[in-house]
């Protein structure tokens, strides 16, 4: 290639980047925005998976206070565990809750590792 070649290719790389640039689309109305959102942030699968969690944590809650926590009870007669106090602090509802979140924390945990294995990131 000859110099006035390469002075010919950068030149016309120049004409390229000093073309106006096209305008923008126009507006698409606000349904098509408000559909665009939807789509673009997933909305919908995070409002499916917030009421999941809702009742995933209600689902713990009661396994733990009506299955986990009567056992307890039984193998630790005449002690009401939710009653537990220790000067102003109510211990064993603590427990309950404490017991609750790792049941929770578990089940998410199994969740994610399942979904790993399946390939769903």
């Amino acid at each position: 290639m000859s110099k006035e070649d390469k002075i010919l290719e950068e030149l016309k790389r120049i004409r390229e980047l000093l073309e106006p640039k096209p305008a923008p689309p126009p507006p698409r109305g606000l349904w098509n925005e408000f559909m665009g959102f939807l789509s673009k942030y997933k909305v919908m699968g995070l409002a499916v998976a917030f009421i999941m969690g809702v009742y995933l944590g209600a689902l713990a809650k009661a396994l733990v206070d009506d299955l986990i926590m009567p056992i307890i009870t039984l193998l630790v007669p005449g002690i009401e565990w939710e009653k537990i106090v220790v000067g102003p602090f109510r211990i064993g509802h603590f427990i309950g809750n404490l017991i609750t979140f790792l049941i929770i924390a578990f089940v998410i945990f199994l969740m994610v590792k399942v979904t790993k294995r399946w390939g769903i990131e």
